[in-house]
């Protein structure tokens, strides 16, 4: 396989990060939902509401991850939550994770953001072992809880 090439988005990526994102959706239990995945990159790139970064080979796009900026106000400081990274199964091993990790830092640092945020599921090991080699420290310190808003709609 040819070297990964990590670049920022662009709306001409839409159909196929949407695509990875509706995969990664399903990695982590969701329905297969391609119509929603288009809409929700789509919003988010139109908005500029994140920054999503893409991991290129030749000319097909292996993978992607998107961070929303945010704001620690303990630190007072910006800061960026990365909350999605996927890379397709077949690109796995290709060093395309690790490299859209790293382009993420680089952009963070470029951009004055003072931290980035992840969280990830307990049982992916593989995911934990990558962050954990890139210098990523697992929170001992803070529990995380969330709820949800049921009936909560978005405006499209």
């Amino acid at each position: 396989m040819s070297a990964v090439s990590i670049r920022l988005a662009a709306e001409p990526d839409l159909a196929a990060v949407a695509a990875l994102f509706d995969a990664y959706r399903q990695f982590y239990e969701q329905p297969a939902d391609a119509t929603l995945a288009l809409q929700f990159i789509g919003e988010r790139m139109r908005r500029q509401e994140s920054v999503i970064l893409v991991a290129q080979v030749e000319k097909s796009i292996v993978g992607f991850c998107q961070l929303y900026p945010s704001f620690c106000s303990v630190i007072a400081q910006p800061i960026y939550t990365l909350y999605d990274l996927f890379v397709a199964p077949d690109a796995r091993k290709t060093g395309a994770g690790r490299a859209l990790m790293q382009a993420a830092h680089a952009h963070a640092q470029q951009n004055g953001f003072a931290r980035l945020d992840l969280s990830t599921a307990r049982s992916n090991h593989k995911a934990q072992a990558l962050y954990e080699s890139l210098g990523w420290v697992r929170d001992e310190v803070f529990l995380y809880y969330n709820k949800a808003v049921p009936g909560t709609i978005l405006p499209a």
